[in-house]
């Protein structure tokens, strides 16, 4: 993986790997993103951490703004979203759209998917607009019993 800076459009937000050291500011991240869904500690440092994980971070003025785990399944042919968030302050800037496009662009297998709220209807939309689609319904898979959305985006190589 490079570390090439992209710029989110009419900002200075650069795209950038994360690592261990990003810890505390994901976990900051993650809490304020997702009232019962923010990941415990543990899951962090395992995104943060293991192989076969893309994880990086937007950052703007030194600060991490947002941030976005991909969980690598050569063995199934799909690359998973573990988790994207984009601190509350800098939402609807076209962050998490840069987090996706870069994350797909590190990704070499053919698919990317991910599973989200029923009820989050802008990540739903922001997905759609990147040309994911709906591929399935995990009944009650989410803190609360509300069902997930499985979404995905077949990527060209």
């Amino acid at each position: 993986m490079t570390d090439i800076p992209k710029a989110a459009p009419g900002s200075r937000t650069e795209i950038v790997t994360a690592t261990w050291r990003d810890l505390n500011a994901v976990r900051e991240i993650e809490s304020q993103s997702f009232d019962l869904d923010a990941w415990p500690l543990i899951d962090i440092i395992g995104v943060l951490t293991l192989p076969n994980v893309i994880r990086l971070k937007a950052v703007a003025d030194g600060k991490i703004i947002g941030f976005i785990a991909v969980d690598i399944r050569r063995s199934q042919g799909v690359a998973w979203i573990a988790t994207i968030a984009v601190h509350p302050d800098h939402r609807r800037k076209g962050i998490g759209g840069k987090l996706l496009e870069e994350a797909e662009a590190q990704s070499d297998l053919a698919r990317m998917r991910l599973t989200v709220r029923r009820s989050n209807r802008p990540a739903i939309n922001l997905y759609h607009n990147f040309g994911y689609r709906e591929v399935d319904i995990w009944p009650r898979y989410y803190k609360g019993g509300e069902d997930g959305i499985v979404m995905e985006k077949k990527l060209v190589g």
